[in-house]
């Protein structure tokens, strides 16, 4: 099957044209004529999992490799010493980023693997319907997410309305309506404004938060009859 044929499925699935105007998802690396017999499904790209692939393999991606404008390939550095690699292997790159946020991540989680209903949809933001003990409810969460522990800013005692962006979503703060937002990337600032404006915050991680996208994707490529495989994609960080 040809690239391009893929794309068309990836881009009715989850159109490309609802990506942010900052991300660079779709066809980063590659030939739209090419023909391809294998998929690989996974998060991010790095060099292990480059070592792993076979020659030909269209890999797709949550995570573009190439986000800005690149003015220089120097191949003792990222991200160029990982293209350096696919190129000779012919393994060529689609992403997936915020268009399948807005279509897929967000909704997968909040359903499958919180288990709870979506009351109300706004774009990157899921709106869920709580109303539980704010420490039972953060202790759930992190079950939910394999999270050592529950990182959280606690303005209240009790959880009615909860607000989900998987990944980074600490920019969208201010425009949040609920009592406890769930994101990943919380940093310093970003407590110190949630508490300011009594939102309570629990940072469910980045990657924890976004490793379903290969399972969720794997099963729509079923009907294509292309062998796909899932990565075992690697979290970057490692708790002590």
């Amino acid at each position: 099957m040809k690239i391009s044929q893929i794309y068309e499925f990836l881009d009715n699935l989850s159109p490309f044209e609802l990506q942010e105007s900052w991300d660079n998802s779709g066809l980063l690396l590659g030939d739209f004529n090419q023909e391809v017999k294998r998929v690989m499904l996974s998060i991010d790209v790095d060099e292990a999992l480059i070592d792993t692939m076979q020659e030909g393999t269209l890999l797709i991606t949550h995570h573009p490799l190439i986000f800005g404008g690149l003015k220089q390939l120097e191949f003792n550095k990222y991200p160029a010493n990982l293209i350096q690699k696919m190129i000779r292997k012919n393994i060529s790159n689609i992403a997936m980023h915020t268009n399948f946020d807005q279509t897929h991540l967000n909704e997968y989680v909040a359903t499958e693997i919180l288990g709870y209903e979506i009351a109300q949809k706004d774009g990157f933001v899921a709106y869920l319907d709580v109303d539980e003990n704010f420490d039972s409810f953060a202790k759930k969460v992190a079950l939910a997410f394999g999270l050592p522990h529950a990182k959280c800013v606690k303005s209240s005692q009790r959880v009615k309305r909860v607000a989900l962006t998987t990944g980074s979503g600490c920019s969208l703060l201010k425009s949040i309506d609920a009592d406890c937002f769930l994101t990943g990337d919380v940093k310093y600032h970003d407590a110190m404004e949630a508490m300011s404006i009594n939102l309570s915050l629990i940072d469910i991680g980045h990657f924890e938060s976004e490793r379903f996208f290969a399972q969720i994707l794997h099963e729509h490529l079923k009907i294509l009859g292309l062998e796909a495989i899932i990565s075992s994609s690697k979290n970057p960080f490692t708790y002590i």
